[in-house]
């Protein structure tokens, strides 16, 4: 298989509100975003950035042999931040980025490859990404898990932290299980084309997106479409919480 030519970028955001130095925390005797970094470069991206506000992250992957690209702090988004990134390193309008966030340490390399391989055999999207299905009650109701409409062609119809589509019979009452594996979870990986990054950071915040908050939503209120593929392997959970840092410090901490 041929793959495309993309970078791959980083994004480690020192600040977090539930696990300050998130990127820095250790796992495994490496700090988070080093481990991300790896996962990176096991795929086919010809290049691939560290993209962080802060000079602690840059010291401690340096030393990897990482390439780091320091950006401002207050970008309201990552997908911002990479706009910024795209515009330091000079990417050519129809270059493919990838956005592998700075807490998936797990995250398999297939699916960076996945999403790139995608954005470039759909020429009409501008941004690709990818999903699973959600088989328990609990997902589908949680408003930290974000949900995915797709059309036929595989394209994004909506986003949303409510449980979408409805089931206006099934869900007259909670149910105790789905019957079907109709919904799909987001994966918070994407692959943009360059010039389209140029034009997002332009734009204000949409209505849609700051009512969800979720950025995708303002490329699409701009009309722009968003390839959804289902994911080739299973994504492990990234670290939002202490219980996420601890599960994975226990799965990639060598037992003695």
């Amino acid at each position: 298989m041929t793959f495309p030519v993309f970078t791959a970028v980083v994004p480690a955001r020192y600040g977090s509100t539930r696990l300050p130095g998130k990127p820095l925390l250790e796992i495994a005797g490496e700090p988070m975003v080093a481990h991300v970094w790896r996962r990176a470069c096991q795929s086919q991206a010809s290049r691939i950035v560290v993209a962080t506000d802060d000079t602690r992250i840059r010291d401690a992957m340096l030393p990897y042999g990482a390439e780091v690209v320091m950006t401002r702090a207050e970008h309201p988004s990552g997908t911002d931040r990479l706009a910024e990134v795209a515009q330091l390193l000079g990417l050519p309008d129809d270059e493919l980025v990838v956005n592998v966030q700075g807490d998936e340490p797990l995250i398999p390399p297939a699916l960076i490859d996945q999403v790139a391989l995608r954005l470039a055999e759909d020429k009409e999207a501008s941004i690709a990404t990818l999903a699973e299905p959600i088989s328990d009650v609990d997902s589908l109701f949680n408003p930290n898990v974000v949900k995915v409409v797709r059309s036929l062609e595989g394209r994004a119809l909506y986003f949303s932290r409510a449980p979408i589509p409805w089931d206006r019979e099934q869900f007259k009452q909670m149910p105790t299980l789905l019957e079907t594996d109709a919904w799909l979870r987001h994966i918070g990986i994407y692959a943009y084309r360059a010039s389209f990054l140029a034009a997002y950071c332009d734009w204000p915040a949409s209505t849609l997106e700051q009512l969800e908050q979720l950025e995708q939503l303002r490329a699409l209120q701009h009309g722009h479409l968003i390839q959804v593929a289902l994911a080739c392997e299973v994504n492990p959970a990234g670290v939002d919480t202490q219980e996420d840092l601890d599960r994975v410090r226990a799965l990639l901490t060598p037992s003695g």
